[in-house]
Formats: structure tokens, C-alpha cells, sequence
């Protein structure tokens, strides 16, 4: 059995190790990167991780790793396209290359444009099991449109068609997110929170009310937060001890919604 609703205090890889196999629904986290990778003076073992995430990740389970790219000497890393291509020879399948914009980037000084976006990879662990899409309203909602053929006698695509066609009330949203990016995001009480809509979003998403939500690098607690208030069971791991007190404020005063 695994404990949930519980803060770990720890090495993710280590706690992990712990857990028994296919015992998680969702992980929603953003690990340390590139020149972050040492983190308040610990050291993580990507690789060993990503390795326990997928032994410990339910079949048809769903892994978010939200991760960018430091630039050093002038290049971008590209560890974030190295991470994904490792998930993927253990075994994942890359369901999504989603994209987090920024709505509120750092302006930065230099000789290219401005970095306003981090990559969200969606791994799922063989078929996908859950999707609640987000939808949004269709500006278009009720007009009607006169559809008939386009292409040319005798091409392949040509088909009899001549209908009217009623546009839809809702729409799925496009893999790219945007929301307000660091301390204005949701707390102010770590360096490099993401914003709890983006947890909420991925939560509602790829997992129902009940399922077991992870997140192996907790830092401030937004994914557990999120998981609390969507009716989810949660389980935080963390390695600095400075932030435990953080997480369990959060969540002790998270309260979960009506819905």
C-alpha cells in the first residue's frame, strides 16, 4: 500500500523506490535544469528519477514535466529534448509537446528573442486512460455555413457534399497554455513557482476525482495545493527541509472546490 495525502521529506529517486509499482495516476512536476540542477545544494539524479516515475506510473498513466532550457556559451542546452527522448526509450509514449507561455516574461538583454515559454511534455504509460479536455466557447457559435464540393471532378478528395452547418458552442483548447508566470503566479514563497492554474489544468485533464496525484519535486506545493481543491489525493516529495512548512500551509489551507 502507499500513504497518500502525505509530504515526503527526501531524495524523490530514493522515496520513490519505496513506492510499489503502478500506484500513480498523474505526476504534474518542474524539476531543477541545466545550470538549476543543483538545487539549495542537492544534486539530482535525472535518469534514476525518470526511471522510477515510469515503474511507479499506472498503465495508461500520465507523466507532465514542465522543463526549459538554460542558455550557456551562447546555445541553449536542449536538455529539455534530451529529457523527452529519454522518457521515451523507458517506455513512454510522448502524447504532447505542450507549450507554457509566459504572459508576463523577464525581459532579458541579448541577441535574440525573448524567452517567454517553457516546454510541457505530456508522457503517457501505453494508452491513455483519462481526458477531460478544457474546452472554450466558439466565437462562431450558430452561424451557419453553407459547405459544397471544392475539388475538381475526378480528384481524389472529391466528395457530394452540399449542406449547411451550424458551428459548434464549444471548442478543445490548443496545446499551448498561457498563463502569468513566477510570484504573481500563485505564491511568493519560493523562486520559481508555477502558476496553479497550469497544476489545476493538467490535474482536470489527465486525471478523474480520487485518482493519485504526484509531485516528486513539491517546492512550494502547488500540484499538491491543486490536487487538494480538485478532489484529488496527493503525494509531495521534497528534498529541502526550508520548504516543508510552506507546502503544509498551503494545503492545509486549500479547500476543495463544490465541483
Amino acid at each position: 500500500m502507499i500513504e497518500v495525502n502525505k509530504i515526503y521529506h527526501g531524495d524523490c529517486k530514493e522515496v520513490m523506490a519505496t513506492f510499489p509499482d503502478n500506484c500513480i495516476d498523474l505526476t504534474v512536476t518542474s524539476p531543477p535544469y541545466d545550470n538549476l540542477r543543483e538545487y539549495n545544494g542537492f544534486v539530482f539524479d535525472f535518469e534514476g528519477i525518470a526511471q522510477q516515475l515510469y515503474r511507479v506510473t499506472k498503465p495508461g498513466g500520465v507523466v507532465v514535466w514542465v522543463v526549459g532550457d538554460a542558455t550557456i556559451n551562447g546555445s541553449e542546452t536542449g536538455t529539455s529534448f534530451k529529457q523527452a527522448l529519454y522518457f521515451m526509450t523507458l517506455g513512454f509514449n510522448l502524447h504532447d509537446t505542450m507549450i507554457y507561455q509566459k504572459a508576463n516574461p523577464i525581459p532579458l538583454t541579448h541577441n535574440r528573442y525573448e524567452q517567454s515559454f517553457e516546454y510541457m511534455f505530456v508522457f503517457c504509460k501505453g494508452k491513455l486512460a483519462v481526458f477531460n479536455p478544457i474546452k472554450e466557447p466558439v466565437l462562431s457559435y450558430g452561424k451557419l455555413t453553407h459547405r459544397t464540393n471544392t475539388a475538381k471532378s475526378g480528384e481524389a478528395a472529391t466528395r457530394n457534399r452540399d449542406q449547411w452547418t451550424k458551428g459548434k458552442k464549444e471548442k478543445y483548447l490548443n496545446n499551448v497554455f498561457s498563463y502569468v508566470a513566477g510570484r504573481k503566479s500563485g505564491t511568493k514563497t519560493h523562486p520559481a513557482p508555477f502558476p496553479e492554474r497550469l497544476a489545476q489544468d493538467h490535474i482536470i485533464s489527465w486525471s478523474n476525482k480520487g485518482d493519485i496525484v504526484l509531485d516528486p519535486f513539491a517546492g512550494s506545493g502547488t500540484t499538491c495545493k491543486m490536487a487538494k481543491e480538485n478532489h484529488r489525493k496527493y503525494i509531495c516529495i521534497e528534498i529541502s527541509e526550508e520548504y516543508l512548512p510552506i507546502i503544509e500551509n498551503r494545503i492545509k489551507n486549500a479547500e476543495p472546490s463544490m465541483f
